[in-house]
């Protein structure tokens, strides 16, 4: 090559994302002429301890605008990067770490650092002319067979994902056939089958933030038992052909000082020690293969009893 792939332009801008929110779109440009977009996403249920994502206030965007981002870009992070080598990753997020200043990127936001970081990424993958797995593969010396992970599929949505229905954030179908295409197939005709049976039974299928259905349920267990049975439906052996996962997001109706769970639809509470039986009633009760923040992020007690009893199965 006859350009090495140094950073010549980082230029970041305000977007909007799937939810209509804003957010931070970052171009990179090296020497090469080599340049790649990254676009960052934001979750409708984050934790207390992870990274902040940085918005301005105000009125603009129901205070979500992001534009003291996207100035941290422009008029800061550049400047610090430009002229360095894309292949140095890892310098090259230790010196946003290091200007920011802080654990959790509250300076810069870590909507800003994390676009510049992907798309960084991304453009030295199109001065590599690769894919960018095979290129962070190649950087970083992965000897491992590269393989496509299981799609996990959001089928049914519930807590922050929904304005009502399952106290649980997602129920998921994870499709294990032998190819990717196969799966995206199984998975697409139990989707499809799924609202065949909601219509039937005189549910909504309107869909929630992350596009599955958000039907007005009474309980997680009838959730499981319409995936059952949509699986079953469509042809398919549940557990051998699908397996299911769910996201609690426990943290979400975790009531810290009574240091219960509440479940709000279903008009329930539960201590960690109840919780837990009831995630083991589950796993005995359906092909569960994945459990998702089962306790609240600082139940450190719940974690302390739950691994070791759920990840046998599933964790």
């Amino acid at each position: 090559m006859l350009f090495a792939p140094k950073i010549s332009h980082v230029i970041a801008r305000e977007i909007l994302d799937s939810r209509g929110n804003p957010t931070v779109a970052c171009r990179v440009i090296l020497a090469s002429g080599a340049s790649a977009e990254a676009k960052v996403p934001s979750g409708a249920s984050t934790g207390s301890h992870e990274a902040l994502e940085l918005r301005d206030g105000g009125k603009r965007f129901g205070g979500k605008g992001v534009r003291k981002a996207v100035r941290n870009v422009n008029e800061k992070i550049g400047h610090a990067i430009r002229g360095m080598d894309a292949r140095k990753q890892k310098d090259i997020d230790r010196i946003m770490r290091e200007l920011d200043g802080t654990e959790n990127f509250a300076t810069f936001g870590a909507n800003a650092t994390l676009a510049v970081s992907l798309a960084v990424a991304q453009a030295l993958a199109m001065h590599q002319r690769m894919p960018l797995w095979r290129s962070l593969r190649h950087t970083y010396r992965f000897e491992r067979h590269a393989a496509l992970p299981i799609p996990m599929m959001n089928v049914l949505n519930g807590g922050a994902h929904a304005d009502w229905s399952l106290d649980v954030q997602e129920c998921m179908i994870l499709p294990r056939q032998r190819s990717f295409a196969e799966r995206v197939r199984a998975g697409t005709e139990v989707f499809h089958t799924l609202a065949k049976l909601l219509k039937a039974r005189g549910f909504a299928t309107t869909v929630g933030d992350e596009g599955g259905f958000a039907p007005k349920l009474t309980n997680v267990e009838e959730a499981f038992d319409l995936l059952v049975e949509a699986i079953k439906a469509a042809g398919y052996k549940p557990g051998k052909d699908i397996a299911l996962a769910t996201d609690v997001a426990a943290s979400e109706f975790y009531a810290s000082k009574a240091k219960l769970y509440r479940f709000k639809a279903e008009k329930r509470d539960f201590t960690a020690p109840e919780l837990l039986k009831r995630y083991e009633a589950w796993q005995a009760a359906y092909p569960l293969m994945s459990i998702e923040d089962p306790f609240a992020e600082d139940d450190w007690k719940a974690w302390q009893v739950c691994v070791p009893a759920l990840k046998k199965k599933s964790l």
